[in-house]
């Protein structure tokens, strides 16, 4: 499966989780009811899925962990915050660039409109121009 299309999931099942639920809850939540979405919607998704660097030649297997990686292409940090801070998307930004994926999402469950909360980062900059499609 492409990003694009693991994109579009990730957005449709995010959406379901944040109509349904809400937003106030505690960021864990969201992060194993959306990693159940996604799974019924078919797309392989890892939980807390640590994730190796390489640092002055060394490798470390848990350098970091992804709240969530999607079809093993695409990197999900989740946040439930009044709003986003510019260190949010540096940390999706420096995931990717560790890991060497092309995409990742910031998803921020505290807004009270989710549109407002999700931000598409994509090979090492935030891609405003180009949102992906959202079926509501």
């Amino acid at each position: 499966m492409h990003e694009n299309e693991i994109a579009k999931k990730i957005l449709d099942a995010a959406f379901i989780v944040h109509t349904k639920l809400g937003p106030g809850l505690l960021e864990s939540v969201y992060e194993v009811v959306l990693a159940h979405e996604l799974w019924k919607a078919g797309v392989l998704v890892e939980r807390q899925k640590p994730m190796p660097i390489t640092y002055d030649g060394i490798l470390f297997e848990e350098g970091y962990r992804a709240d969530l990686l999607v079809g093993s292409k695409v990197v999900v940090e989740l946040k439930s915050v009044t709003a986003l801070s510019a260190v949010h998307a540096k940390q999706v930004l420096t995931q990717l660039r560790l890991s060497g994926l092309k995409l990742g999402f910031l998803i921020n469950f505290g807004e009270a409109h989710l549109k407002n909360g999700i931000k598409r980062i994509i090979n090492g900059q935030l891609d405003e121009e180009n949102p992906p499609e959202i079926s509501l």
